[in-house]
Order: C-alpha cells, then structure tokens, then sequence
C-alpha cells in the first residue's frame, strides 16, 4: 500500500526501519515529535514539508537547535534503506498507520491526543479498529468464572456483530478473542511484541478480513514489560465498553490499564463480580468500575444494550483534537 509523504516523513523520524539495531542518532520520542509538530503547524507545514527542507531551513523556519535540526536531517536522509525495510513487512502482510493518515483510528487522536501513538504497525483489517466493541482484559491465571467470563463476551461479540479487542496474550485474550472468532465474529489484538510471530499464527482469520493485529512497537520486537504496560491503554481507547475480568490488587498491568480508563473517563469499565473475586477486582469496584455479574442473567445478543443502559449515568467523555 503506497504510503503519503506525510506518512514517509513521520515513519523515517519516529521508527526503527531501516536503522541499525544501537544507532548513533535514535528516532525521535513521542515527546520530541510532539513539540515538532506543533512548531510545523504553526509555520503551516505539513511533515512532507520536512523532506524537502535544508538543515539551515529547519532551524529557521522551525526555530529548533543546530543539534536537533541535524539529527533530523540525517533522519530523514535513509529513505532507501526505508522502503527496502517496508517491502520485507509488506510482503508479510504487516503495513503501516501513521498520525498524519486520515484512517488513522480517531479514537485515539480523541481520547489519547498528544499520547496517541505516531506511528501503528497493523496486519488484517484495518477498517475493524475503533468500531463499535468491548475490549476485555485481565490476567493470564484465571479461575473458572474468569475463563467463562472471557468466553462468554468473546461470544456475545460475535453473535452481536460487535468487534472483540483484547491484548494477543494467553488467558483472558486469547480465549475472549477465540470465542468471537468460533461465532462468526471479529476481533482486534493489540499486541505489546512480535507482530510478525502473531501474522504466522493467525493467517486463516487474517485472510477471511475477520481479525486486525496492532501495535506501536516495531514488528519484531521482543517482550518487555514496559510495552505490555502501554499497550494497554491501546486497547481501552479503541473500544465502547471495557470488561475486567480478573485483576491483582494496586499492581500490574490490568490495574494500572483499569486505573488509567477509569481516571480519564475514556469509557465505561466494568469488573467481574463473583464470590470469588480477586482484590483488585474488589478494589476496582470502588474506584467507580460497574459490576459486570456471573453469570450473566440475559442472552449473549443483549450484552452491548445492558452495558449501555448500566452506563447510561456515566458523564460524557471530553472530546478535542490532538496533533498529526
């Protein structure tokens, strides 16, 4: 899929393509790519402009430091080295969204803003990212209610033509996403490593446009736990309605996710309520998550109306552009 310059300019400033494994000029952070952008758009230019502009020509127009305005140039220098790197993922399947794309999920230009993420790495169906759905999250142990709770909402997802997002890990993830997928339904994983692993396994739902794999790290990144911690919000921002199944308590990264959702208001968190519960699903309770209850009481078809006449009180989430 041929990329805009646009595109081009903010993946050859913000990944890894093309690039050595230590490189001597790293690319830029999304703190340091923020403040760029805004300096471009009060200069009225886009980041296409920046492939045609001299290093004297960015510290001028842009008022930016002689060391910044070099590691910029240089950056934007391996347009070759680029497009082979981007010919090797196309060939697997595994293209690219950038915050200067229109189709970029707007979910997260709104909710996430200047957080959200400048460049995805996506396989499958990209038009599944941000519709209507439940992201479903919890722990990789799970007891029995766990396990029936992510394969019951995996299920009302697909039975009910809403998208399933979860993380791509075992447990809750994987059998959420299983279930929706058995029903006929759709899914999106948001993956925190190995994008190009996951293609492999996931080839036959990938090619009937039934499955979306993201990420915002580069296709072949190993696991950290940092990434699976921001991965996590990745998940919550796509999505109508957030279930937790199973949660530690104050620890972790379903806590800390939960936690995140449930102080900017991105969309209603509800948490497995049972007999057993683990603290943090207690815990999370009473920072102001609804209770999900085990089992469900009506037919998997109904869960996204009983959701929202729960949420109905909830106050409205704020909405305001973010930066390209």
């Amino acid at each position: 899929m041929p990329l805009t310059l646009d595109s081009q300019s903010l993946l050859l400033l913000c990944s890894h393509l093309g690039l050595p494994t230590d490189p001597e000029l790293p690319p830029l952070t999304l703190r340091e790519w923020n403040p760029l952008a805004r300096k471009l758009q009060a200069a009225s230019l886009r980041p296409a402009d920046l492939l045609n502009l001299s290093q004297q020509d960015l510290q001028t127009k842009l008022d930016i430091p002689t060391e910044h305005a070099t590691r910029i140039t240089k950056l934007l220098e391996r347009s070759g080295t680029l497009a082979i790197a981007l010919e090797r993922l196309n060939n697997l399947g595994i293209f690219v969204l950038t915050r200067a794309d229109k189709d970029y999920p707007e979910r997260y230009r709104q909710r996430l803003k200047d957080s959200a993420p400048a460049v995805l790495f996506y396989a499958g169906e990209k038009a599944l990212l941000g519709q209507p759905g439940i992201a479903v999250v919890g722990s990789r142990h799970l007891d029995e209610a766990g396990q029936e709770c992510a394969k019951f909402v995996g299920n009302a997802c697909g039975l009910s033509g809403q998208v399933l997002y979860s993380g791509g890990a075992k447990g809750v993830d994987t059998l959420s996403m299983e279930s929706a997928l058995e029903a006929r339904g759709t899914a999106v994983s948001v993956l925190a490593d190995s994008l190009e692993r996951t293609v492999r396994s996931q080839k036959e739902a990938l090619s009937r446009g039934d499955l979306c794999l993201v990420t915002p790290y580069s296709p072949n990144a190993g696991f950290s736990v940092g990434a699976a911690m921001g991965r996590n919000r990745l998940i919550y921002t796509l999505a109508d309605y957030a279930i937790v199944v199973a949660s530690d308590a104050e620890t972790g990264g379903t806590w800390a996710g939960a936690t995140e959702a449930l102080k900017n208001n991105w969309l209603p968190v509800f948490v497995l309520e049972h007999e057993a519960m683990p603290d943090g699903n207690k815990l999370l309770l009473q920072k102001g998550a609804l209770a999900f209850p085990h089992p469900f009481r009506d037919k998997p078809v109904k869960l996204s109306e009983w959701m929202n006449e729960k949420a109905a009180s909830l106050p409205p989430k704020p909405n305001q552009p973010s930066l390209f």
